[in-house]
């Protein structure tokens, strides 16, 4: 992050991109065939997707497990990240990587500190 502070706003945006963007590319890779649909794949991205709206409920509820809720979610988009890097010609799988990066970042951040 630029060397500001992180909101929970900014992590909720975050969680909430991060969960769209992997929706959306489990129906590019329905459409791609291939290698795109292992199961393994497509449960990471549905897994991913899932924390992340999980967590952007959390923050706005100001849980008071947020923290244990981000750490979890920052573990699970950074291995959609890694999965989807292995596709390395694909636009919208490297997009995917980069947007679960940034949430695993934000969520990094989020969990050390107390809402």
């Amino acid at each position: 992050m630029s060397g500001k502070a992180m909101t929970l706003q900014e992590c909720v945006e975050s969680c909430l991109k991060s969960h769209a963007m992997c929706l959306d590319t489990g129906r590019y890779c329905m459409e791609q065939q291939g290698s795109h649909v292992s199961a393994a794949h497509l449960a990471l991205l549905l897994d991913c997707a899932e924390m992340c709206q999980t967590t952007a409920n959390s923050l706005l509820r100001h849980s008071p497990q947020h923290a244990a809720v981000c750490e979890v979610c920052a573990r699970l988009c950074e291995a959609c990240a890694t999965d989807c890097d292995k596709f390395t010609s694909d636009a919208q799988m490297q997009r995917c990587a980069q947007t679960c990066r940034n949430c695993a970042s934000s969520c990094r951040d989020m969990a050390k500190i107390r809402i």
